[in-house]
């Protein structure tokens, strides 16, 4: 089950850093709901402070063994290039795009020292490219930004001499799965508040990506919009009652 916990401070990076430290984890761990932006008020004087909600992912060391992905090296070779110390291919995709595409994010993989596989599958217009591997946390990053750089670059790989455009999706560690799994269960929570309350509630900043995913789980939920405000990386959703709107 999920664990949320709520903080108060000055400020909302205070709030969010005092409940990640009680609860033991990094901010790749948890999702974050902005519940009070606070308000500092004048010479001090009416001082609101900021609030949060912080829910942590299930805790790895209830998953039952099982649940976990096999070792990369007892998994059945089927359409996957491995790379790092043993670069070689069991399987070719479909398109020399493709091979090229898959083999540029092995060779990234490998040069950051993350030794695995990749599998690669084409759908319609989209080539999804799973990486799995240990220790993949250095080609994630902070909230996966090193994840989106990656994706960037193979998608620029893909495109460079195709006339139709090849969206490339990749997920290393099954970190974006996991990722609109924890998404979904927080527009969903925040929903229910937001109708039971009729208050409105803003989200941590999220990429464009993680915003779609917000905005696509509440279509159509009763009750309740969704909008973005603010600038670049402090771009963040406000879930809203549709009677303030």
């Amino acid at each position: 089950m999920p664990v949320s916990i709520e903080k108060t401070a000055k400020t909302v990076q205070q709030a969010i850093q005092d409940a990640l430290d009680e609860l033991g984890l990094t901010d790749d761990d948890v999702v974050v709901e902005v519940l009070d932006e606070g308000e500092s008020g004048l010479l001090g004087l009416g001082r609101r402070p900021a609030k949060v909600r912080v829910t942590a992912e299930d805790d790895p060391a209830l998953v039952p063994e099982d649940d976990f992905p096999a070792d990369p090296e007892e998994q059945e070779p089927a359409d996957e290039v491995y790379y790092g110390d043993d670069e070689t291919y069991a399987g070719d995709p479909e398109t020399p795009e493709e091979a090229e595409t898959v083999s540029y994010v092995a060779n990234i993989m490998a040069g950051i020292g993350i030794h695995g596989q990749i599998s690669s599958f084409r759908e319609e217009d989209t080539l999804h490219i799973d990486v799995s591997g240990r220790d993949c946390g250095a080609a994630i990053g902070r909230r996966g930004e090193t994840l989106e750089a990656i994706q960037y670059l193979a998608s620029l790989v893909a495109n460079k001499q195709s006339e139709s455009h090849l969206r490339v999706v990749v997920d290393i560690a099954g970190y974006r799965r996991r990722r609109e799994t924890s998404l979904i269960g927080l527009a969903e929570r925040t929903a229910a508040r937001v109708s039971g309350s009729g208050q409105k509630i803003s989200l941590e900043p999220m990429n464009p990506a993680e915003r779609r995913i917000i905005h696509s789980a509440l279509q159509g939920y009763p009750g309740v919009t969704t909008y973005s405000e603010g600038e670049d990386a402090e771009r963040h959703i406000i879930i809203a009652p549709l009677s303030e709107m």
